[in-house]
């Protein structure tokens, strides 16, 4: 399969000309689909105003030559520390959906964390983005089935398709009320499907009479605990990611059970409305499991300067997800690289313009602090005091 040649629209110049224009283009039932949130869209909201409000502190007058942006994670090497994160139904906005993903995020050396509601098999995606050499990491989102027969026959399949790591998304038991969409009526068109799905067994249907409850009822039965996770992890070769850890005490317990590394995330905002922006989750995640795993966040990044942040933060990497989407749904697979290309030009340069030609060289320095930093509070006699980063993360 080629792809589509599509044309990059004009005047786009960062990824929120891609949401803009997206919203045009796009049905408004899909529309409110993609970037429709939970409740009053109160998180939603919040994870882009907890990134705008940290500022970055430059330094002038380093060395930045043969500067770069590769990052190292699970025994792999790649460009740069930025992930397509897991969007279902992406043939809903463009006819190559899946496929132009992988081939746009491979040609910029991005990661790539497909969907397990994909609307392309699996199979395939992996193919699309394995044939360009100097790709980033192909790894399977999962949800959680009951059935543990199945589970395994999936791993199974994702393990053969040369997938390197799975994530398993553990914040949405239920989904999410989400208002936005229900006033559209929203749906994916009939003949988008989740093609990877058709095979699972239905979980058994249970609650029935009015008394019942069909989230604690229904619903909560097939939902994963602490022993799946473990189970999962031991019955398989590949690191097994947890997807949606706010909790430093949830952080914790991954580790225990075999996790190999958490996603801090609320969804997007997609389930739980008024849930902590991740920006502020990030920093105590990082601080309950040290350098035991590696830590990656999502949610509201739209600039290079956040992902210096999160990185400043104590990230690895980041994913970003609706606006990918969003540049999928305006130009396909040349959308997708050029908006990735765009996030890391804008990455490069905050980096050079805060003094870090590596992203080893970025720490909780790069943040403005209320106080001074070690260094200056010694100059004037308080040699002990500690640094403390700007509040909106550290709340």
């Amino acid at each position: 399969m080629s792809p589509r040649i599509d044309r990059i629209p004009a005047g786009i110049v960062n990824l929120a000309d891609y949401e803009r224009l997206a919203s045009e283009r796009v049905d408004s039932a899909t529309w409110a689909w993609l970037d429709g949130a939970a409740g009053d869209e109160l998180t939603r909201r919040a994870n882009r105003e907890a990134w705008d409000a940290l500022w970055l502190h430059p330094r002038v007058l380093r060395p930045l030559a043969h500067g770069h942006t590769r990052v190292h994670l699970f025994g792999r090497e790649w460009p740069q520390p930025v992930l397509v994160a897991p969007v279902a139904y992406q043939r809903a906005v463009h006819p190559d959906g899946e496929w132009a993903t992988a081939w746009g995020a491979a040609a910029q050396g991005a990661g790539l964390v497909l969907s397990l509601q994909a609307s392309a098999p699996l199979e395939s995606v992996a193919r699309a983005m394995q044939a360009d050499a100097g790709r980033g990491p192909l790894w399977m989102q999962l949800y959680w089935h009951p059935d543990r027969g199945w589970m395994q026959e999936l791993l199974a399949r994702i393990e053969a398709a040369g997938y390197e790591a799975l994530v398993l998304t553990v914040d949405a038991p239920v989904s999410g009320v989400r208002d936005r969409e229900r006033r559209a009526g929203a749906g994916v068109p009939p003949e988008v499907r989740s093609v990877n799905l058709v095979d699972r067994p239905r979980a058994e249907a249970r609650g029935a009479g009015p008394a019942a409850s069909h989230v604690f009822d229904h619903l909560a039965l097939a939902a994963p605990g602490w022993d799946d996770v473990a189970w999962l992890a031991s019955r398989t070769r590949l690191p097994l990611l947890l997807k949606g850890v706010l909790h430093a005490d949830d952080a914790r317990q991954a580790q225990a059970v075999g996790a190999a590394g958490v996603v801090v995330s609320n969804h997007g905002g997609r389930t739980l409305d008024t849930a902590v922006p991740t920006a502020w989750a990030l920093p105590r995640i990082v601080e309950a499991v040290g350098d035991a795993m590696p830590v990656l966040v999502d949610g509201g990044i739209r600039r290079g300067t956040d992902v210096l942040k999160a990185l400043a933060l104590g990230a690895r990497a980041v994913l970003v997800g609706r606006p990918i989407v969003c540049a999928l749904a305006c130009a396909g697979a040349l959308g997708v690289a050029h908006a990735l290309r765009l996030l890391r030009d804008e990455l490069e340069a905050a980096m050079a313009l805060c003094g870090c030609a590596t992203l080893e060289q970025i720490d909780r320095a790069v943040l403005w602090s209320e106080e001074p930093a070690h260094e200056e509070a010694a100059s004037h006699g308080r040699a002990d005091a500690p640094a403390r980063t700007h509040r909106a993360c550290a709340r």
